[in-house]
């Protein structure tokens, strides 16, 4: 033992300390909200057609709906091609008049939008016609810039300290964020989002790993909670900026520069003492905590101090171990699959916000109002029916939800957006089920390794949501079919999963089966809490996965 949690007891699971550590923690989870979408209000749909001002050679005086009706194709309903145009000629304006032209092609210099228009990525980089695909190809970018800084930013808090990573993560999403707002070009564009979105996975992953290592067992939800709602409240004020600020250069600036206020306070930021003592920095470990207790008025007595040393070196478990034992095998996959599938369903209903028919802005405002109420309800869910039943029931109503949705007419979009509502509540419960549950189905000695699985896997799931939008060139149901029909095959294979509702945690990868499933419903929580202080040097390690 290292003595650095009978240590923690003495200053309390969340005195004043770590109240101020959680509200600085949680800030820049308000700008992880607003790079998670803010692309969304960005590409905002304008009519366009093809640049066709060739005509001009040959007629300089003609109206532009003389120039248009003379260069522009119509479709069945009678309206102007937005993607094609006819060839230019060599011909004389009368003869244009006389013959007309029938040859078409693809618009060769650029497009025509309305004037007035505040610039966007749309307008700026001609996402428009066999470009409109980039926009969906970049989202895909940002999402692999997040599957990449889970890989980067966990092992490298681990090697060099949380307070590095978190000083590092926060000035790459600082500078890379500001300055996507001043790139010269598309690809400029997703080069810098992708950097963006790693910064993002070391942010989210480092500050909880932070706040938790310092807060006691009965405390430690309260600070998931917070970031989770945190998250929530940023969503809803990307909708308010997005609102008020419609060119996309200024919104990047004005959703960017806050992050730099973190800077004001970094210096009073602690190190974990964890974390410090397991690498044998016990003098600056005392420091810190000394620091904690005088902060919350406490005296942690010289002997507990002088009892610190590190943390003796045990066996741990390995990724070979999550497949080469039965049981390890049977959750490692089914909740791979699980947290896999509440990623697609959780950005296909977030990244198509601007499909739903009603103004995005509000129907953005009622998705982020929504996660508030599902991810403090979950909490009360999983003392009430169990993990299991929990997990399972969720992934299903999210999935269904979305099948739901594809049968609904084109004409109903109040009654696909309260459906895509009512799904985005039950995927977000869902997600801070996987969250706690994957932390108690895998034993401590490869409980991270486990749970970095499942969150590198929902990443993966992260990268395909936005790239699955381009079938619905083929039906406008593909997508949502495919959002829907994944959950309802995840949350069945739940079912096969054992319950560890009021169960002790495992500790090894033993051949035995999990723990038994013996879920008491409410009167089971206090009983929770007091299993998992038996493990309060451990279980704080899994938060570093949390998901977004």
């Amino acid at each position: 033992m290292s003595g650095i949690g009978d240590i923690l007891k003495v200053l309390g699971d969340f005195g004043p300390f770590q109240k101020w550590l959680v509200l600085f923690t949680v800030f820049p989870c308000l700008s992880v909200a607003f790079h998670q979408f803010c692309q969304l209000f960005m590409v905002s749909y304008v009519p366009h057609h093809c640049d066709t001002s060739w005509i001009h050679a040959v007629g300089p005086n003609l109206t532009e709906e003389e120039q248009l009706n003379l260069t522009l194709p119509r479709d069945a309903a009678g309206a102007y091609e937005q993607c094609s145009m006819y060839s230019p000629v060599d011909w004389d304006l009368d003869s244009i008049r006389t013959y007309g032209l029938n040859a078409t092609e693809k618009c060769r210099s650029g497009w025509v939008y309305p004037p007035g228009q505040p610039p966007s990525l749309l307008t700026e980089y001609d996402l428009v016609c066999d470009r409109e695909d980039l926009n969906d190809i970049s989202q895909s970018i940002y999402m692999l810039g997040l599957f990449l800084g889970s890989m980067i930013f966990g092992p490298l808090s681990d090697r060099i300290g949380r307070r590095p990573v978190i000083l590092i993560s926060v000035t790459l999403q600082g500078l890379f964020g500001l300055g996507t707002a001043f790139v010269p070009h598309f690809y400029v564009y997703m080069a810098f989002r992708c950097v963006v979105g790693a910064s993002v996975s070391g942010i989210t992953m480092t500050v909880l790993a932070l706040a938790t290592e310092w807060i006691g067992v009965s405390a430690r939800p309260k600070a998931v909670l917070g970031s989770h709602c945190c998250f929530a409240i940023g969503q809803m004020i990307l909708a308010g900026l997005s609102y008020g600020i419609r060119n996309w250069r200024l919104l990047q600036i004005a959703g960017s520069v806050p992050i730099f206020a973190f800077f004001f306070y970094f210096q009073v930021l602690p190190e974990s003492a964890r974390w410090l003592v397991t690498k044998g920095r016990i003098e600056e470990a005392k420091k810190v905590l000394q620091k904690a207790a005088s902060f919350n008025k406490c005296t942690i007595p010289p002997e507990l101090l002088e009892q610190l040393k590190p943390l003796k070196q045990t066996k741990s478990g390995s990724t070979l171990d999550l497949f080469q034992k039965k049981h390890l095998r049977k959750v490692t996959l089914i909740m791979s699959c699980a947290w896999f599938v509440n990623s697609l369903v959780y950005y296909g209903l977030s990244l198509n916000v601007t499909n739903f028919g009603l103004d995005i802005y509000l129907t953005q405002l009622a998705f982020g109002a929504v996660e508030i109420p599902a991810r403090v309800g979950c909490i009360f869910m999983l003392q009430w029916f169990g993990r299991k039943k929990n997990q399972a029931v969720l992934l299903l109503l999210s999935g269904l939800v979305c099948l739901v949705i594809t049968v609904i007419p084109e004409d109903q979009p109040v009654t696909t957006t309260v459906l895509a509502i009512i799904g985005k509540f039950t995927a977000s419960a869902s997600f801070s089920t996987s969250y706690i549950y994957s932390a108690e189905l895998f034993p401590t000695v490869i409980r991270q390794t486990g749970v970095g699985l499942c969150s590198m896997v929902g990443r993966v799931s992260g990268v395909i949501a936005p790239l699955i939008y381009l079938l619905d060139r083929y039906h406008r149901a593909i997508p949502m079919a495919i959002f829907g029909s994944a959950p309802v095959v995840g949350g069945l294979l739940c079912f096969l999963l054992p319950e560890t509702c009021g169960t002790d945690l495992a500790d090894d990868t033993g051949d035995g089966h999990p723990p038994a499933e013996v879920c008491e419903n409410a009167n089971g929580s206090s009983e929770k809490r007091d299993v998992k202080g038996k493990d309060h040097g451990q279980d704080e390690e899994y938060t570093q996965t949390t998901r977004f």
